[in-house]
């Protein structure tokens, strides 16, 4: 059967407006991860701790946490175009601001700015891919967007050590990082939005529900999504902000091979397996029960083998350690395209903000925020111990080195974690995306 001529400018309007999404995602993804990569010229000119640069990604997420839940309610009731737009320009502005200030505390303050103005984001953008594109097709649709995420890395972490020598500052990348967002956010006002269930094949409610977040938690699976990803943030945001400076110390790269390094390791992986993830998701889901979500768990029981051995491993070449981690990642981010979607597949579309906002609340508030401190926490204890096993007396950068090493075996644990509690959501999973189909349509 032909497509009619209002079909084809529906999804001539989803491809285009799926494209905007990913620019800005990749751009989310950069300006994140600047201060992960600039970490030692920080640590060293205002003398840290790493429990002190931890802090730095936890205050961050805490924020992005709790702003997301009354953003993502704001963007299943109001115009979502109008909260990403305003969304980028806040954390875009403040993204240059970052570059000037002057002291520890005041980078905090402004990277918890950033973190409100980046929680408007994600809920909205994931709402609407949802009522742009049908479930078959999701999927892919969600992979495509979150390839901002390693592209975004991927620009960061082999761009940002060259600006560095350039100017011969760590605050030249901050200031240059923020033009592309502004202009992306004057696009983000232009869109076309969808109605909300517009993908459904079958006609679904558009009134307003009563107690909201109850109704959501009121959903099994829900709660065994909240906790792997609990677990898959707290490591890749402990990877994120710890990697660069393990591998300056451990290994003894420069900034600038230290961060293509980790530019390969989250950025080029996230290349091949999200698109690839998405296309081989989609077709499990149509052809095996669960098959998304056990796809998913498998892949990141294979993230923590994959990087656990690369830890347990200790002193060999970087390359190998380096190989191992990247083969490992390209497992994880089959969470995105498997996880993501699952959460649309149990949620009517009336709610789809709400829960991906309450979603990323337990991710962000739980995970991401404590992975970084927990591992520089971590990490100055057992630089202490190994100061104390050596006898010495005064800390220096070899006892820094084998602590933060030693920390980031919480990484293949948590991701271990992350694969069984995928295993567990796939036993409630079924029901509930039955039920959501009955619900919205009631």
């Amino acid at each position: 059967m032909p497509h009619l001529p209002h079909q084809s400018k529906q999804a001539d309007n989803a491809w285009r407006v799926l494209f905007l999404l990913f620019l800005a995602n990749l751009f989310n993804f950069f300006d994140r991860a600047i201060p992960s990569i600039i970490i030692e010229p920080i640590r060293l000119e205002w003398s840290l701790s790493d429990f002190q640069i931890g802090l730095l990604g936890t205050a961050f997420t805490i924020v992005y946490a709790i702003a997301g839940l009354p953003l993502g309610r704001m963007a299943d009731t109001g115009s979502r175009k109008k909260i990403m737009g305003w969304g980028l320009l806040v954390w875009s502005g403040l993204t240059a601001v970052n570059g000037a200030v002057t002291s520890f505390w005041g980078f905090l303050l402004v990277r918890m700015g950033v973190g409100v103005g980046e929680a408007s984001y994600g809920p909205a953008a994931n709402s609407l891919i949802g009522d742009l594109f049908p479930a078959n097709r999701r999927a892919r649709a969600m992979g495509i967007f979150m390839l901002g995420l390693p592209l975004g890395l991927l620009l960061a972490f082999f761009t940002t050590g060259a600006i560095v020598k350039a100017f011969d500052s760590w605050r030249a990348p901050f200031f240059i990082a923020a033009v592309p967002g502004i202009v992306l956010a004057l696009f983000m006002f232009f869109i076309r939005e969808p109605k909300r269930g517009d993908a459904e094949v079958v006609a679904v409610q558009t009134t307003p529900i009563h107690q909201p977040i109850r109704k959501i938690l009121a959903i099994p699976t829900m709660w065994w999504l909240m906790l792997a990803g609990l677990c898959y943030n707290f490591a890749t945001y402990a990877n994120t902000t710890f990697m660069v400076p393990m591998l300056q110390r451990y290994f003894g790269l420069e900034l600038t091979q230290a961060a293509m390094s980790v530019g390969v390791i989250v950025g080029v992986t996230g290349l091949i397996a999200l698109p690839l993830g998405g296309w081989i998701a989609d077709r499990l889901h149509v052809r095996v029960r669960n098959g998304r979500l056990l796809f998913g768990a498998v892949s990141l029981l294979l993230t923590c083998v994959f990087t656990g051995v690369a830890l347990v491993a200790g002193e060999i070449d970087v390359a190998i350690f380096v190989g191992l981690f990247a083969v490992g990642w390209l497992f994880a981010y089959n969470f995105y395209t498997c996880v993501y979607t699952a959460v649309q597949d149990v949620i009517e579309p009336r709610l789809r903000a709400t829960a991906m906002a309450l979603f990323f609340a337990g991710l962000y508030l739980l995970g991401g925020g404590l992975g970084p401190v927990m591992v520089g926490g971590l990490s100055d204890y057992f630089a202490n111990q190994a100061m104390l096993l050596a006898g010495a007396s005064e800390m220096t950068e070899v006892f820094r080195a084998i602590g933060l090493h030693n920390a980031l075996y919480l990484v293949p644990v948590t991701m271990g974690l992350t694969g069984v509690f995928l295993l567990i959501a796939i036993r409630t999973f079924r029901a509930d995306a039955q039920k959501m189909t009955q619900s919205a349509q009631q």
